[in-house]
């Protein structure tokens, strides 16, 4: 509800990593990692600011910010197939009238 995000190993109650305020104090609506780079995760914010997260780039802080400006979203999921080698990646995007879009995500940060 704060814009934290903890990354936690199985074994572990303590978080391996943990991000205090990573949204400037928005709340996260939805988290999911990248289907075919498994480095890359993506957080969407009750702001509808979708956050790009590389670990092997940059552990951090996001990589790269995305507002979508037109409509709220409220809830986001990623589509890829991660046993294919063309590192397609796309982000579903819900917003608040029912519609979704279909964005798909740059190679660099959806290729394995």
């Amino acid at each position: 509800s704060d814009g934290s995000i903890r990354l936690h190993q199985m074994t572990s109650e303590c978080p391996v990593m943990q991000w205090n305020d990573s949204t400037n104090g928005q709340p996260i609506v939805a988290l999911q990692w990248a289907l075919t780079r498994p480095a890359v995760f993506f957080a969407l914010d009750a702001s509808s600011n979708i956050y790009i997260w590389d670990l092997l780039e940059n552990d951090l802080m996001p990589v790269a910010k995305e507002t979508i400006p037109s409509e709220k979203v409220v809830a986001m999921a990623l589509l890829g197939e991660p046993e294919k080698a063309n590192g397609l990646l796309g982000i579903m995007l819900a917003k608040e009238s029912g519609q979704i879009d279909v964005q798909y995500v740059k190679k660099k940060w959806a290729s394995p």
